[in-house]
């Protein structure tokens, strides 16, 4: 049985028609006109416990709608959503005991206290016993590089500090599920890796479901082996993440660092419909279709119009990928 499951979800929004100019104002304050929006149509989810699963799409697609009603924070319009046994807008105390989340504009720290009085509010909030906290603190801390925040109030903190500790605060009472919208927003790279691993070890330790919701998709390579893509509130794909790139991926890449190329490279690469190119100081692209050309012919066109120091061959990342799609506007 599945540990997360909506079926035929929908939320759909109410909202006020805008009139421009005074008179538009006038009747929209006296004579108001209502239009409906689903923000969510008709999905259906289903995630087994201990699953990863990034769920993406562009701005205004859907992400956190869904997510607010997976938490019990909306109440859907339409369908059934059930985690764990449970309705979560119907029995919400006994849901929030069992998910732990992450919104990247919210936080669950007190601004003016130190961490660590954040963390002991959450131990007794979530009733957790010294054994799991001081077992959760020993492992997790130390790897998300917080022990030296601890004393130090909440609003005195990088952004990068503040959302290690919103991570740590939402495994604290090792939740079966939890749920990430935009954990990594705004972060530095390094940031984003000690994140990253934290997510990875729970997982794998606690066997915790996690659904990730992000721009950053390298969050959801290295993270999920699952993924759910979103746009304008319908479900376009669902699937592993291997499955999706060899479906939707087409090209391969052949990347050349030069000491320097002739001109005439250009007119080679252009008359081939099957090749393109892209040139950034020393280093030259050649994106080409792997299903008409392979990489050896690729190379041999090319080869004599560079002087070559390096060469690999790569596959476009899921991020590449996922912006084709929606610039294309190619229903997956």
């Amino acid at each position: 049985m599945p540990i997360i499951e909506a079926t035929n979800l929908v939320k759909r929004y109410k909202l006020k028609k805008r009139h421009e100019g005074f008179f538009g104002t006038m009747k929209d304050f006296f004579v108001p006109e209502y239009y409906y929006k689903n923000a969510v149509n008709n999905i259906n989810i289903k995630i087994n416990e201990g699953e990863c699963v990034g769920y993406i799409g562009e701005n205004g697609a859907g992400k956190s709608t869904t997510i607010k009603m997976l938490t019990g924070i909306l109440h859907p319009t339409e369908g059934e959503v059930i985690i764990d046994g449970l309705v979560p807008y119907k029995n919400k105390i006994k849901n929030n005991m069992k998910i732990g989340t992450v919104f990247g504009q919210r936080s669950a720290l007190w601004w003016d206290l130190p961490v660590i009085e954040s963390f002991k509010f959450n131990k007794r909030l979530y009733e957790v016993s010294d054994d799991i906290y001081n077992d959760n603190m020993k492992k997790y801390a130390n790897v998300l590089g917080i022990d030296e925040l601890l004393n130090i109030p909440v609003r005195n903190l990088s952004l990068g500090q503040r959302m290690k500790c919103e991570i740590f605060v939402a495994f604290l009472h090792n939740p079966k599920i939890v749920y990430l919208d935009e954990p990594t927003i705004g972060l530095d790279v390094l940031v984003k890796e000690d994140i990253r691993k934290v997510l990875k070890q729970v997982n794998k330790e606690k066997n915790t479901t996690i659904i990730l919701t992000t721009h950053d998709l390298r969050d959801i390579e290295e993270v999920c082996d699952r993924i759910i893509v979103i746009d304008k509130g319908n479900i376009l794909h669902d699937g592993k993440i291997n499955e999706f790139i060899n479906m939707f991926n087409k090209n391969r890449i052949v990347k050349f660092k030069v000491e320097s190329y002739d001109e005439k490279l250009l007119d080679i690469v252009k008359s081939n419909n099957d090749m393109n190119i892209e040139i950034d100081e020393g280093e030259i692209k050649i994106i080409f279709d792997k299903e008409k050309l392979t990489a050896n012919k690729v190379i041999s066109l090319t080869s004599e119009y560079m002087e070559i120091l390096d060469l690999s061959i790569t596959e476009p990342s899921l991020e590449t990928i996922v912006k084709d799609i929606y610039r294309s506007g190619r229903n997956v």
